[in-house]
């Protein structure tokens, strides 16, 4: 799709490997984003389906539209002549260190009509749930490691 109506990108590092990194992000129960609920419908796979839920509002339905194992996914929210994407990259910076990029791209013949709303509600803490997500993943990691 063409028509690109806004951009946002932000990228972390994390002191996680990048095996737990892909393995705990793509599982959707670590997607903590109050007041936001996420589900997946079957596997985190190309063309599988998810919902996020607000209090008060109706559901948003979502797809997985692309899945490279390991290194990359894409998920998809279809709007009125336009699509919403989400692209989430990791790239190991050593064994122990993954850089993770977020890419959010608003594109189609109407996505003008949703550019201050993408800016507003992702632009303005991207980089705080980017940051959020890498330390809530460095301490599952560090707590698989603990002796229990």
């Amino acid at each position: 799709m063409t028509n690109i109506a806004c951009q946002l990108e932000h990228s972390v590092e994390a002191e996680v490997r990048p095996s737990f990194a892909w393995n705990w992000r793509t599982d959707v129960k670590n997607w903590n984003d109050p007041p936001a609920q996420f589900e997946l419908d079957g596997p985190f796979a190309k063309g599988s389906w998810g919902t996020t839920r607000f209090p008060g509002q109706e559901p948003l339905r979502w797809q997985i539209a692309d899945v490279q194992p390991g290194k990359s996914f894409v998920i998809v929210m279809t709007l009125d002549q336009a699509v919403l994407s989400f692209e989430w990259l990791f790239v190991a910076v050593s064994d122990h260190r993954t850089r993770i990029t977020q890419l959010i791209v608003l594109s189609g013949d109407n996505a003008a009509a949703y550019a201050d709303q993408v800016r507003t509600g992702f632009g303005s803490n991207l980089g705080d749930g980017m940051s959020r997500i890498a330390k809530a993943m460095m301490n599952a990691e560090r707590s698989m490691r603990l002796p229990r």
